[in-house]
């Protein structure tokens, strides 16, 4: 008896099934889209038409070629067959379309989150700059706080002047600042 291991036994053998045709769903809507964008066009009617009126007039002036006569059955059993593969062809052809569509639409769905979501990020970063920068000091601002600064402190200066000789009598008092201590 053959040991078969573990592993063999888990593993599913591979069918090799070959198929005598194979139908590729891309293959196939490829060439529905094709064919369906033919019905669609100018050249494709000028075409059934002459093909129609050649049919007409070899079987209504033709005597050997009378093969379909007057309500031409023959002639309406084609368009009958023709028209049963063009319908499902051009339904295969616009579920295409709109399977391309959906996928658009997603991707621009996608696209717009993301480009919401950069905007947002963006609005709370300026907002955040706009806030620094108001709470930053400007040179002119700076500027304009040390010339108030230095103007207060022109001022108490002179008041403290104004004081200390209101209570000295004497004007050689008023010399020049001394430095250290000063000896009574």
């Amino acid at each position: 008896m053959a040991d078969y291991s573990r592993s063999d036994l888990d593993t599913p053998l591979v069918g090799t099934k070959r198929r005598r045709f194979k139908f590729d769903d891309d293959t196939v809507g490829a060439y529905a889209e094709k064919v369906a964008r033919f019905f669609g066009t100018g050249q494709y009617l000028f075409w059934q038409t002459i093909f129609v009126i050649i049919w007409i007039m070899l079987n209504i002036g033709g005597f050997a070629w009378n093969w379909d006569p007057y309500p031409f059955i023959l002639l309406n059993l084609a368009f009958s067959t023709q028209a049963a593969y063009a319908a499902p062809l051009i339904l295969l052809a616009q579920n295409r379309q709109e399977d391309r569509d959906k996928s658009t639409i997603l991707a621009d769905r996608r696209r717009a989150e993301e480009t919401k979501a950069d905007t947002e990020f963006l609005t709370r970063e300026l907002a955040g700059v706009r806030l620094a920068v108001g709470e930053m000091v400007t040179r002119d601002y700076l500027r304009h706080e040390l010339d108030d600064l230095r103007g207060f402190l022109e001022r108490l200066e002179a008041k403290l002047d104004d004081a200390v000789a209101s209570r000295n009598d004497d004007p050689h008092d008023l010399n020049a600042p001394t430095q250290g201590k000063v000896v009574d």
